[in-house]
């Protein structure tokens, strides 16, 4: 089906008719934090500090600079904790409420804002922002909210005493539970991207695989951001607007 699009709120489109049992499937990217006033790579054309980002996000660069990768990621906690949820968050939080175990809720974001709307289960494809791990492997990630950079300090791991990391997939890394979410999004009837920009891959490569033409059942397939996607094509409806203008109205919940 040919991508239809709109330019905001109201517009063409009906809400989606979401019954119980609807296997959902709901990716989300920078653009639905961003909303929350959290700033995105993007925004600072792939700088910080005059660094580029491979620098502060990639194992070479924490091999270098641990002391340097620990306070960028402290200044990133720092402003998460000042943000709050908004009304897009807060409408899957909803969805997640009526569905269960049947939305799959799966954001590209580090950040803590689904699971502070009351999302009751979030995969974080790309790690998450209050949690660290053992450079080494020796344990398991655990949470650490209070865990804030010293100047030239890198924080040690409780275990082994080695370096600890954030629990970020960095560039180069392999993004966490790939299999699970490859299950879950073959199982959906519905899949939607809130706020991605359709160029950051894995993620922006699922749509076209639901859409390949050996996938005998394709769901459907909606896309709600402001800007369309560079993989606008493998869409069937592109709602434009902010999301969190868009979802509180997205879905028409019937028991």
């Amino acid at each position: 089906m040919a991508s239809e699009s709109k330019s905001g709120p109201g517009g063409a489109f009906a809400p989606l008719r979401i019954t119980r049992g609807t296997k959902v499937f709901v990716l989300t990217g920078s653009g639905i934090s961003a909303e929350s006033g959290l700033a995105t790579f993007r925004d600072a054309n792939g700088l910080w500090e005059q660094h580029r980002v491979e620098e502060v996000a990639s194992p070479e660069g924490f091999r270098k600079d641990p002391s340097g990768v620990w306070r960028f990621y402290s200044q990133r906690r720092a402003q998460a904790e000042s943000v709050l949820p908004n009304p897009a968050h807060l409408a899957l939080a909803r969805l997640g409420q009526f569905l269960g175990p049947d939305l799959f809720l799966c954001t590209q974001n580090v950040d803590p804002l689904h699971e502070r709307a009351g999302s009751p289960q979030v995969w974080h494809m790309h790690g998450e922002l209050f949690l660290s791990r053992c450079a080494h492997g020796c344990s398991p990630p655990f949470e650490d909210h209070g865990l804030y950079l010293e100047p030239g300090r890198v924080p040690a791991c409780p275990a082994c005493g080695g370096v600890l990391r954030p629990h970020i997939c960095w560039f180069g890394e392999m993004p966490f539970d790939m299999q699970l979410i490859a299950r879950a999004m073959h199982a959906s009837s519905l899949f939607i991207t809130v706020g991605s920009s359709g160029s950051v891959y894995p993620a922006a490569g699922f749509v076209a695989e639901l859409k390949d033409r050996r996938n005998p059942t394709p769901p459907t397939t909606v896309y709600v951001g402001l800007e369309e996607p560079e993989n606008l094509h493998h869409f069937d409806q592109c709602r434009l607007g902010k999301a969190g203008a868009l979802l509180p109205g997205l879905f028409e919940l019937v028991e």
